[in-house]
């Protein structure tokens, strides 16, 4: 059973509709935000147990839970076939192992109105708490599909129309001058990996972001929050 820890993860469940067993809120504890969500709770008929803190610190194992912890289903991956049909930006990332890169990233895509995020099955974060809690929420909304091999689901999105635009620092088109396509791929590596090279040679434009300072890349999730906004701004 997963566990949400802290209130704004929880609020966003219940208003997502994700099935909940049941909340755990520290006695003592209070606020405007929180009886939200405990009246949220109540309407929803989920059942409510008021316990010490001490009780919450353990079932968190160490995740700042603001008085608040809900049990619940672990989240689940989609299929790439659920979200290819109608999708029109979708972000596969490849290699981004830290949990908490993968949960800004899907907050990241959730903003900017993109479609759907693909991670790979191995040397990649999947889903966790630790991916909820950093994506505050956004993961109740962005479907996350998982796939076995990264080279393998680009052609199969290229077969169904889609462009990839793949990440790099040395590629050859800056990103606000890219054309995006009706249907669109943006491929995002690891920090200090990047994509690797058969990935690259899927790709069918490979952007960059031009660097000011002395440092030549950034964090993937504001890498992708750039890019994505740029799409944004165009579509």
């Amino acid at each position: 059973m997963a566990i949400l820890a802290g209130i704004h993860p929880v609020y966003e469940a219940l208003k997502a509709g994700r099935p909940l067993d049941r909340l755990l809120v520290a006695r003592g504890a209070g606020g405007t935000k929180l009886q939200e969500v405990i009246d949220l709770a109540r309407n929803q008929g989920i059942a409510i147990r008021f316990e010490p803190r001490e009780a919450l610190d353990r079932v968190a194992g160490g995740a700042a839970h603001q008085g608040l912890v809900a049990f619940g289903a672990a989240h689940g991956y989609v299929e790439l076939e659920d979200v290819i049909e109608r999708a029109r930006m979708l972000v596969l990332l490849d290699g981004v192992e830290d949990p908490h890169n993968l949960g800004a990233v899907i907050r990241t895509v959730n903003g900017a109105g993109a479609d759907g995020v693909i991670v790979p099955e191995r040397r990649a974060a999947g889903l966790t708490e630790t991916v909820a809690k950093a994506s505050a929420g956004a993961v109740e909304y962005t479907p996350v599909v998982r796939i076995g091999n990264v080279s393998q689901a680009l052609e199969k999105l290229k077969r169904a129309g889609f462009w990839i635009f793949g990440l790099d620092e040395r590629g050859g088109q800056r990103y606000d001058e890219a054309e995006f396509a009706d249907r669109s791929v943006l491929v995002l590596g690891a920090e200090g990996k990047g994509l690797h090279d058969l990935v690259k040679k899927r790709c069918d434009v490979l952007l960059r972001i031009p660097m000011a300072g002395q440092i030549a890349s950034l964090n993937v999730s504001v890498a992708a929050g750039v890019v994505l906004f740029e799409w944004r701004r165009k579509s």
